[in-house]
């Protein structure tokens, strides 16, 4: 799928702490691990599934994507906006304070460099594998820090004169903000004169005074498209002086490094409130529970409506919109006149549709489904399912599928990931990942789904005990307490998330002693 598809989020060390309690005097702060450092890709228009155990962080990995949480940690790319159409605050502070930056970033990889020498001199032992988490982490920080800057001004992280480059890019910047801001006005000017003449053609005005009107504000259009013109040359000229940096600085060992870095991705785990909001048009989600999910004092119509409003796509009274929500129940299966009921009138299947069709009303480009048919019956689930699909296609969608229940996962996904207790231990396609698994977690899964078909009878691999504590999670490999693998190197080192095959990612020391056992 990566040969031919597009990445729409790129997840990199994500992590989501939640504190236990205040911070006592002389004692250690304690925190729910939810989710301890995922790193995936999702495609554009793929259904990724995510399966786990209850309480292993997959609605906590949904709902931290969609930023309802500020992620702790880690990086959190969207490719489905540029950043000159965002132009994100944190771009501008980078911007204007790179010899900072660049000094913060090159002391973080000193102290990084400093500590893998440090643990490379460390004798073998219990020790050094204790130590190797914090190494990890401090090669994080350093890394992340790197990839802040140079995803924005690539192979000029080299250049000596930063302080200079800095200005410049801070002139662009502004300049690509003021842009935006005044394509919205004009936007909104030419919606006004549309409004405008219905309303006043309405009220039975003269063609005179509609045309004076029209004139009026087609005036005010003109004078805001020749200052987008003079923004747009003003940032044509800015980027002519980055290229000529690029140009001056380009023999320069690592230039080229750097250079690669470079990427116009937004980082959602640093976007302010505001900017969030903007892209929630974008990034949208579908609840669980169908019932309290929906606003028991508003119809159908208003529920429909009110992300319309808030996205600006129509404003309250216009006659136009009524008719959008209309169109979009009969898309998601509900029947338009069903627009002026409340949700207690509806069954649980009907208030899924609703909660879809709210969801889907504002054009989303990805779709966080959490755990979205587990409240309904069998019958009704095949329905839902269904229709996601038929969506997804419909309105090229892409989907981030939240379930416990291996056969709709298999059903729907593109491809799968496996979580336990907050990280991933499994990641490739569906039918490789119920073909061949390589992790005793999902084989132990996998082995519990029934079957009707004697033929196909399997034993099915009972997990002693419990899940772990995520406050404390066990060192080592999380799985180990209940991994009928384990050796002792499971209880001491924690096993890397890697690629064994293509495209299957799997963490685990065993992976190969697993597969040599279906053979």
């Amino acid at each position: 799928m990566s040969e031919h598809k597009k990445v729409l989020l790129h997840i990199s060390d994500l992590k989501q702490y939640f504190p236990v309690g205040k911070k006592q005097f002389g004692k250690e702060q304690l925190f729910v691990k939810a989710n301890d450092g995922i790193s995936l890709d999702i495609y554009e228009g793929e259904t990724f599934g995510l399966v786990g155990e209850s309480g292993c962080g997959k609605s906590t990995f949904g709902r931290t994507l969609l930023q309802l949480y500020h992620q702790t940690a880690g990086r959190s790319i969207y490719y489905g906006r540029t950043i000159e159409e965002i132009a994100p605050k944190y771009v501008a502070d980078i911007f204007e304070n790179l010899p900072e930056k660049k000094k913060k970033c090159e002391e973080a990889r000193e102290k990084a460099k400093k500590l893998r020498t440090e643990w490379e001199n460390m004798p073998e032992g219990t020790a050094k594998n204790i130590e190797l988490q914090k190494l990890n982490e401090a090669e994080t920080i350093a890394k992340n820090e790197l990839l802040d800057i140079t995803a924005l001004i690539g192979g000029l992280y080299v250049a000596d004169n930063l302080k200079e480059i800095s200005q410049v890019y801070v002139n662009e910047y502004h300049a690509t903000l003021n842009r935006r801001k005044l394509k919205e006005q004009i936007t909104g000017l030419k919606a006004e004169i549309s409004n405008k003449k219905s309303s006043m053609k309405e009220k039975g005005k003269s063609d005179n005074e509609i045309n004076s009107m029209v004139r009026t504000l087609e005036g005010k259009v003109q004078q805001l498209e020749s200052q987008v013109m003079q923004e747009e040359k003003k940032i044509k000229e800015e980027a002519t002086k980055i290229q000529g940096y690029k140009k001056e600085n380009q023999k320069k060992k690592e230039f080229a490094l750097y250079e690669s870095f470079m990427d116009n991705g937004i980082n959602l785990a640093n976007l302010t409130d505001v900017e969030m909001r903007f892209l929630r048009r974008d990034l949208q989600l579908i609840f669980q529970d169908p019932y309290s999910s929906l606003n028991p004092r508003m119809t159908v119509g208003q529920i429909i409506g009110e992300g319309l409003q808030a996205h600006h796509l129509f404003k309250k009274g216009d006659g136009k919109m009524q008719d959008y929500i209309m169109e979009v129940m009969e898309k998601c299966g509900l029947a338009s006149y069903f627009i002026h009921r409340y949700p207690h009138q509806f069954s649980g299947g009907q208030r899924q549709r609703i909660g879809i069709a709210r969801s889907l009303a504002v054009n989303p480009k990805f779709v966080v489904c959490d755990e979205a048919v587990s409240a309904l019956d069998v019958s009704i689930q095949s329905q839902i399912i269904n229709l996601l699909l038929d969506l997804k296609e419909q309105n090229h969608l892409t989907y981030l599928f939240i379930s416990h229940d291996l056969s709709v996962i298999k059903y729907i996904s593109d491809r799968i990931g496996v979580m336990y207790l907050g990280n991933m231990v499994e990641l490739c396609k569906t039918a490789e990942l119920f073909e061949r698994p390589y992790h005793p977690y999902t084989e132990a899964l996998l082995s519990a789904i029934p079957t009707t078909d004697m033929d196909k009878k399997k034993e099915v691999i009972v997990l002693e005990g419990d899940i772990p504590s995520p406050i404390k999670p066990p060192r080592g490999c999380k799985f180990h307490t209940r991994c009928q693998h384990c050796t002792e190197i499971c209880k001491e080192v924690e096993p890397k998330f890697e690629e064994v095959t293509h495209g299957h990612f799997v963490a685990c020391h065993h992976k190969l002693n697993v597969l040599e056992k279906k053979k």
